[in-house]
């Protein structure tokens, strides 16, 4: 009888003791630490960076700027989902713009990327600042001209979010694209960039 009692008992302890997961989490796992911040660009160097076409990029002060030409500089890595930061300042008839997934790096265009757009002026509004081209229109309209400003974006499998100054101006599924470089374009005006950082999810 007595040796009843114990394996019974034992029995008890095991059960409970696996219902509460490591360390007495009551029965939840430990969350997995999030990814750390990578820089894209620091300030000193283009080093991740291919380019393409002829834009005047230079460093200077922290910043890359260009102010003639027309090209991009890409990313030599690939990317899937994730969270990007950066920073950006352009004159008001600047046409300039983020470009995410892209599909043909060595070309990169709103056909072949996701294209956060930046274009206070473009002539037809649709996809002005703040938007993605061709996918979602913003829904705020922010004029970023002669000033810095924050782009956020998030892009996880067919969810994308932007925000401009800390508005979310566009949130839209979308499967198209779904891994490649990012890319930073010029292509008139004056346009510059700073603190690019990337997590990966």
């Amino acid at each position: 009888m007595l040796r009843g009692v114990v394996v019974a008992a034992t029995i008890v302890a095991v059960s409970v003791a696996c219902s509460r997961g490591p360390a007495g989490g009551a029965g939840q796992s430990a969350a997995a630490p999030e990814r750390p911040w990578k820089t894209l660009f620091d300030g000193s160097s283009l080093d991740g960076w291919l380019t393409t076409g002829d834009a005047t990029w230079r460093l200077a002060d922290g910043v890359v700027s260009a102010d003639s030409g027309a090209g991009f500089l890409v990313t030599r890595e690939s990317y899937s989902d994730f969270e990007l930061e950066l920073e950006f300042f352009v004159t008001p008839d600047a046409n300039s713009g983020v470009f995410l997934r892209c599909a043909n790096p060595g070309k990169p265009g709103a056909a072949t990327c996701y294209e956060v757009n930046i274009f206070d002026q473009r002539p037809d509004p649709t996809y002005r600042t703040g938007a993605i081209v061709g996918v979602a229109k913003p829904s705020v309209a922010i004029d970023a001209g002669n000033h810095w400003n924050d782009y956020e974006i998030a892009v996880r499998g067919r969810h994308l979010v932007v925000k401009l100054n800390g508005q979310t101006t566009v949130d839209v599924e979308d499967d198209r694209l779904a891994a490649g470089p990012i890319g930073l374009q010029y292509a008139s005006g004056h346009v510059k960039f700073r603190n690019v950082r990337i997590r990966e999810y």
